[in-house]
């Protein structure tokens, strides 16, 4: 268990556990379950606290526009990304928030190199984009199903033979020069690795064939993709190792309670709103002069 302190409006946590900045991350020893010390109730307390910090912060960024937020949630099927983005962001102002759902690319998506689907979708600077699964497709579920990358019809891939471990390490070279530039653009990049165990993924997806009212989530396809589990928990090592780094790391959360994992979403969020400053601008002489016009323009009404 994490030491957990109390301070004024909540409790603090270390959280350096959860940053990867390096290549020695080992997926088959990451936790999937974490104990806060808090029961459900009090999870659920501090988030509603730690959410409303969010909202603060989120003000300012929206009146500075010197930065962007973009949050990169990625997991397994079943680990709670929708929910927790229902969740830990239900607070901020919606006008400046953006939520893109990337799913199975488009003809009009293959057309184009991997990152244009992605690039159309980052929030501006003032806002928080939140990029619910991402350009990390394009190393997962390709490194899964390379038959993927031959369809994209790319320059030099004919068949199976030509997508090697090359290609994928270049694709994630070109991902960390994406990020460095976004980065050194003004946009500030948290990358969440939502880890859930398989025992739990199975509880869920039984969860949505038992229960009538999660019907609806049910995907067959869900189903036979858990068959490579194994070769997705490969796909996510090999990804997290190669693109981890202290300017852009990964936070790994575990994922098999969905309260806690909300919870560490949004303590981590917190902590790096509040590393920016964030301050709201301060108002330019002549502007001041203007509002003090015009409070004597309606105080004469």
């Amino acid at each position: 268990m994490f030491p957990v302190y109390a301070e004024n409006g909540g409790i603090t946590m270390d959280l350096k556990q959860f940053r990867n900045t390096n290549a020695d991350f080992q997926i088959a020893t990451a936790p999937t379950s974490f104990d806060t010390g808090l029961d459900q109730a009090g999870t659920k307390a501090e988030l509603a606290k730690t959410m409303a910090k969010i909202k603060q912060e989120q003000r300012k960024l929206f009146a500075d526009r010197r930065y962007g937020i973009i949050v990169v949630l990625q997991a397994m099927d079943a680990a709670g990304k929708d929910s927790l983005i229902s969740h830990v962001f239900s607070q901020v102002n919606p006008g400046g928030l953006r939520v893109a759902n990337f799913k199975r690319p488009s003809s009009t998506d293959l057309a184009h190199d991997f990152l244009w689907r992605i690039n159309a979708q980052l929030p501006e600077r003032g806002e928080i984009g939140i990029l619910n699964r991402s350009h990390y497709e394009d190393v997962l579920v390709s490194q899964v199903h390379p038959e993927l990358i031959v369809n994209a019809h790319l320059p030099g891939i004919y068949d199976l033979a030509d997508v090697t471990p090359a290609f994928f390490a270049q694709r994630r070279d070109d991902i960390n020069h994406y990020e460095s530039y976004l980065t050194h653009s003004g946009f500030v990049i948290l990358k969440f690795f939502l880890h859930v165990s398989k025992a739990e993924q199975k509880n869920r997806f039984l969860a949505r064939i038992e229960r009538p009212e999660k019907n609806w989530k049910f995907e067959r396809a869900d189903i036979a993709e858990r068959r490579f589990w194994d070769a997705y928990q490969q796909a996510y090592q090999d990804t997290i190792q190669a693109t981890s780094s202290k300017e852009n790391p990964w936070y790994i959360i575990p994922a098999d309670d969905k309260w806690t994992s909300r919870l560490l979403v949004a303590k981590i969020m917190v902590k790096r709103l509040k590393q920016l400053n964030l301050q709201f601008p301060v108002t330019p002489a002549d502007q001041e002069q203007l509002m003090q016009d015009a409070l004597k323009i309606l105080a004469k009404e």
